[in-house]
């Protein structure tokens, strides 16, 4: 799912605890993602999405709101610079792009499998991800997530946590590409409804299947 399913330009997730040594920061990193997965079931926040070139010198920003249900069921609204919808129903993932009139949509478990969109759905992540500790680094608690399926489009992950909530993404792809997440405003453990995650693509648009 290049860039979180983002055609164009695109469109996925935990502080800094010091212990008594950075060994045991570390320790800690792996251990808050694997808690962030168990026991955060839902929530809710906003993003903004910086996309770089492998140039190193082209940027795209994007931004919106962003939820999600456990299991398998999230939903990313695009607002700036152009609307976009990126939503899990639990059986598919669906993007939809208003201007363009177009839909598609593929079975959850291949559209997500080893993205960093398996990091909203829950799961097993030792499923998808070789897990190891970072340095901390800008005030937050860092995680390599380096996808296990070596032929897909994403290199790695970098998930910084501040507390327990995740508060950027870093996402390195096989083609040089680099995007970051920044959440805020999060509200972990809001009630939501399946009905919010599910999508009928409106009259006149075209729709895919993949």
């Amino acid at each position: 799912m290049k860039n979180l399913l983002r055609r164009r330009g695109p469109a996925w997730l935990v502080s800094t605890v010091l212990v008594w040594a950075v060994g045991s920061a570390h320790a800690d990193a792996t251990d808050t993602l694997r808690g962030f997965l168990r026991d955060t079931l839902s929530g809710k926040g906003s993003f903004t999405q910086t996309v770089t070139a492998p140039d190193g010198v082209r940027k795209k920003t994007s931004s919106g709101s962003f939820e999600f249900l456990r299991p398998n069921r999230f939903r990313f609204d695009y607002v700036k610079p152009y609307e976009q919808l990126i939503v899990a129903d639990g059986s598919k993932v669906w993007i939809y792009d208003p201007d363009l009139k177009q839909a598609s949509s593929r079975k959850l478990d291949a559209a997500i499998e080893s993205t960093p969109a398996a990091l909203l759905a829950g799961g097993n992540i030792d499923k998808d991800f070789v897990l190891s500790d970072q340095p901390p680094r800008d005030g937050l608690e860092w995680v390599l997530a380096q996808p296990r399926l070596k032929d897909g489009t994403v290199r790695e992950l970098r998930i910084g946590f501040r507390g327990k909530e995740p508060a950027v993404i870093e996402i390195l792809d096989n083609f040089g590409q680099r995007s970051v997440l920044q959440f805020s405003g999060w509200q972990s453990g809001v009630p939501l409804t399946k009905d919010s995650f599910t999508f009928k693509p409106p009259a006149g648009v075209d729709v895919v299947a993949q």
